[in-house]
């Protein structure tokens, strides 16, 4: 337990001692998301224009209006349904992970160009958590663009292992064994906990996969390797060989983030609502992107906080002693090695 609490603090700690990594990433999502707002925003101006129905939108939520502009929506402007107020929005994200629901298609390419985005920046992101200290910008989107082409190949075998938790496991465990264990059941409590305790089956599946796929890219990123296939084996032999760590580690990563979806569910704003009251509601979303963000990256910072102490490198790695790209593990090796003093500091009188 206190490695975990170490490891947490200080994955906590390397985030918030890096804000241009937090900052810039969260910049970025914003970039990506930007023009699909803009579409959605065009769409809906469109639509209300300057009649009531816009004067009624502006107060709060005008069902008949809603109505009509999904039923003549198109492209991204379908998106744009009740379940995107607030919290709203949180809970439907949930149910079509749970569900195996499918994404609508207009909002495929955005997903699309966050995941590339992100696999390019994650390379940069892990070797500066890695290092502990800071990275000149040529350095870090160096990083990003060499693993950018390794964690390519990784990401194959990562959809894989989802194609089979959604495309099989998933359908398995909801479409043929919960009817078959609930078709004689006749009380509906007892059918709504065992899908409960289905949920809780696939989430675990899922995490343990998650995990797996964290560790792969860590391990690829500090020890420099080159084979992306051998830096999967790695971080399953690391999380199967540590499951107490790696496992009570998610979990407290998980409770930091059920904490953020906690918070922003007793501040997100409703429908209604005008002037000041929008702006709150607008800084308590964007505030709750930044925090879901940080939470993500501490993901990240923590396990590879993790890696290092378990193998010794925790003590060696902030010293500025070398650029990229020397991996992570190269300069924690050179930074341990003992210092032999020069000829000036044997000089008398030194």
């Amino acid at each position: 337990m206190p490695t975990i609490i170490a490891a947490f603090a200080d994955g906590w700690g390397r985030v918030l001692r890096a804000p241009a990594v937090l900052l810039g990433s969260f910049a970025v999502t914003l970039l990506i998301a930007l023009p699909a707002a803009r579409a959605v925003e065009s769409g809906i101006a469109g639509s209300l224009g300057s009649s009531l129905d816009a004067e009624t939108m502006a107060e709060g939520a005008n069902g008949e209006w809603w109505e009509r502009f999904e039923e003549s929506a198109t492209g991204l402007d379908t998106t744009f349904t009740p379940s995107v107020i607030g919290f709203g929005a949180v809970v439907d994200n949930l149910s079509r992970i749970l569900d195996n629901g499918a994404l609508p298609a207009p909002v495929v390419g955005v997903v699309a160009a966050s995941l590339t985005v992100w696999l390019f920046l994650i390379g940069g992101i892990l070797d500066r958590y890695a290092r502990r200290r800071p990275l000149r910008a040529t350095a870090f989107f160096g990083a990003c663009g060499t693993y950018f082409v390794r964690f390519l190949r990784l990401a194959v075998v990562a959809a894989a292992g989802y194609v089979l938790l959604f495309g099989v496991i998933h359908g398995w465990l909801f479409e043929r064994f919960y009817p078959w264990a609930t078709r004689d059941m006749t009380v509906e409590r007892s059918a709504f906990l065992l899908r409960v305790a289905l949920y809780a089956v696939f989430l675990g599946l899922m995490a343990f996969w998650s995990v797996v796929m964290d560790y792969a890219k860590i391990r690829a990123v500090v020890e420099d390797r080159r084979s992306m296939l051998g830096a999967f084996l790695a971080g399953w032999r690391f999380v199967v060989g540590h499951p107490l760590q790696t496992g009570g580690l998610y979990l407290l990563n998980a409770a930091a983030f059920f904490a953020v979806l906690l918070l922003y569910g007793l501040a997100a704003p409703g429908a209604a609502g005008s002037g000041w009251v929008v702006l709150a509601g607008f800084a308590a979303g964007q505030a709750y992107l930044l925090g879901r963000l940080a939470v993500k990256l501490a993901f990240y910072a923590s396990q590879t906080a993790l890696f290092q102490r378990s193998l010794a490198h925790v003590s060696y790695t902030a010293a500025p002693q070398l650029l990229w790209p020397e991996s992570p593990a190269a300069e924690a090796i050179i930074n341990a090695a003992p210092r032999v003093p020069g000829p000036e500091s044997r000089a008398p009188g030194k």
